[in-house]
């Protein structure tokens, strides 16, 4: 076992009773990808009561589970002097507002200009923690709110709200059609079957639940108020994919385009030039690490979804 590491605890849900240990872990450890938990598994750096886990051993809830995560420089990246919009920023957490746009950590073929270059130049103490601190993530052209630990402890804390759904993310999304009312969509996520890029609602992914209600209504549009229960890659996208509401701009799950009735030629140049899935993290609540206390932060829509917003009143007055 290492001896200089970072150690996480959890007690394992009684309800996550007869699932494999690996599969329980990936949702609780929501800032390690299945590929870490994996590693850290070979290289018994996770413990169930004391003894060396393996990735199929069966959970029977209420075992304390440790993993030790030896400390590294997040991936080798590098810090970069990038201006970023802070919203919050105290001893223990940042609050960021992400423009679209802007890539969340670096990946292949992407090594600089993301937000955690930022964060590791903003902040050089995060170089010792994973993924910079950084404990959820944005899609790259889905801009808004990011909460970033600056501790370890901070980082465990935030962590375990995400697990325990006691953080609260709420999104605003510009959507096809003309919606009646609010509701709920609860379908598992997991990959495309032919397309790896994609992920999709199949019947042996992982449980997702969106709910949403809304905000405003348009003849052939509605701006849509929508809270994550969970947190699965793309899962907004997906889902009002999946109930034939897809967001405008989508250009992976966004189908046809729809073009609002009646536009003159500055307002359909305007409509046509918008690229990106038109997707807003608006606020973000969560407990203070430090303080215990409740804590709320929000960001206006930014400007080019304000623009769809304001050409779509227009027409329908």
């Amino acid at each position: 076992m290492s001896t200089d590491t970072t150690e996480i605890t959890w007690v394992l849900p009684e309800e996550r009773a007869g699932e494999r240990l690996d599969v329980v872990l990936a949702q609780l450890a929501t800032e390690l990808s299945r590929s870490r938990i994996q590693e850290l598994l070979g290289a018994e750096e996770i413990v169930v009561d004391g003894h060396a886990a393996r990735p199929s051993q069966r959970v029977q809830g209420g075992e304390t589970v440790q993993v030790r995560l030896p400390p590294r420089e997040p991936e080798h990246w590098r810090a970069e002097k990038i201006p970023l919009h802070i919203v919050h920023e105290d001893e223990e957490i940042l609050v960021i507002d992400k423009p679209a746009g802007m890539l969340t950590h670096p990946g292949a073929g992407h090594p600089s200009g993301t937000l955690a270059n930022a964060v590791l130049a903003h902040c050089p103490g995060s170089k010792h923690l994973p993924r910079a601190g950084i404990v959820h993530r944005l899609d790259k052209d889905t801009s808004g709110l990011l909460v970033v630990a600056k501790t370890e402890h901070a980082r465990q804390d935030l962590t375990e709200q995400l697990a325990e759904r006691s953080m609260h993310r709420e999104y605003l999304a510009l959507v096809l059609g003309a919606m009646t009312g609010g509701g709920r969509v609860e379908a598992p996520i997991g990959r495309h079957p032919q397309d790896r890029l994609r992920m999709t609602v199949r019947d042996d992914g992982r449980p997702a639940r969106t709910d949403y209600r809304l905000a405003e209504r348009f003849p052939r549009h509605t701006l849509l108020r929508l809270r994550l229960a969970t947190g699965r890659t793309h899962q907004i996208r997906v889902h009002m994919r999946h109930i034939g509401h897809p967001l405008v701009g989508d250009p992976v799950y966004g189908g046809r385009a729809v073009i609002p009735a009646g536009l003159d030629p500055e307002g359909m140049t305007l409509w046509r030039s918008f690229q990106r899935q038109a997707l807003h993290a608006w606020r973000l609540e969560l407990e203070h690490p430090g303080s215990g206390e409740p804590c709320a932060f929000e960001s206006p829509l930014p400007a080019d979804m304000e623009a769809l917003l304001a050409l779509l009143r227009r027409r329908a007055s």
